[in-house]
């Protein structure tokens, strides 16, 4: 029977990229990506020949269940990498791995890069405890999952585009009030990087004058924090 690895890739430097991680997608028989032409870059720069499959979200629907038979009936090794980060994390995966379960394919993931853990742990905000959102509904049912995690005391984690992050702020505020204290991280282990702390209005306004560029990270207090200042606040 056959194994598949979740391999990690860098959200940002390409330094971040383990010796593990290297090795596992030299030795793999196929090599699933979610842009075959991003991941191509990545893997020109370690010298990685291997052969490419798209696997994206617009057609893991149809083709897990397909490779999961493909591991289950033979010996060959395949590795799921995404653009950045780590497979599964608000990137396909997920329905490949559960299709590997099910059938008793072996999954093992490396540990190594996912954006939102070292925006948490620089936020300053606690991180014994968290929840991670990722990104909200664009659309339909967006206000309704703001105003669900009003009361919740637990620091909370979202991803968001450059294109929504003044929009989502501002929902924020409405919900959770312009005191709530946030921390935003963009363009994290890249030249540019960039963390902003301050309460919801102060943070949003910063980004209301400054261009947001990049990907962002969200790190929002839980309820019970509101009253904890940052002694030196970014904005």
């Amino acid at each position: 029977m056959g194994k598949l690895y979740i391999v990690p890739t860098p959200v940002g430097n390409l330094d971040d990229m383990t010796f593990r991680a290297v090795k596992v997608l030299q030795d793999a028989d196929l090599i699933l990506a979610e842009d075959t032409r991003t991941s191509g870059i990545l893997l020109k720069h370690f010298n990685i020949e291997n052969h490419l499959l798209s696997h994206h979200k617009f057609n893991e629907h149809q083709t897990s269940e397909g490779l999961a038979k493909r591991l289950q009936s033979g010996d060959e090794t395949m590795a799921l990498i995404s653009d950045a980060g780590t497979p599964g994390i608000s990137d396909p995966g997920f329905m490949l791995v559960r299709e590997c379960v099910k059938l008793g394919v072996e999954v093992q993931c490396l540990p190594g890069a996912t954006a939102f853990v070292p925006a948490l742990v620089a936020s300053g905000l606690p991180c014994d405890k968290f929840v991670f959102e990722g990104f909200l509904p664009q659309k339909k049912g967006r206000q309704t999952c703001v105003k669900r995690l009003t009361d919740e005391e637990r620091t909370m984690v979202f991803y968001e585009s450059p294109y929504r992050i003044e929009k989502t702020l501002r929902l924020f505020i409405d919900f959770m009030g312009a005191d709530r204290l946030v921390s935003v991280s963009r363009e994290i282990s890249k030249i540019h990087e960039e963390t902003v702390r301050g309460t919801l209005n102060e943070v949003a306004m910063y980004f209301e004058e400054n261009k947001p560029r990049g990907e962002f990270v969200i790190v929002l207090s839980g309820r019970q924090d509101t009253s904890n200042k940052y002694k030196n606040d970014e904005v």
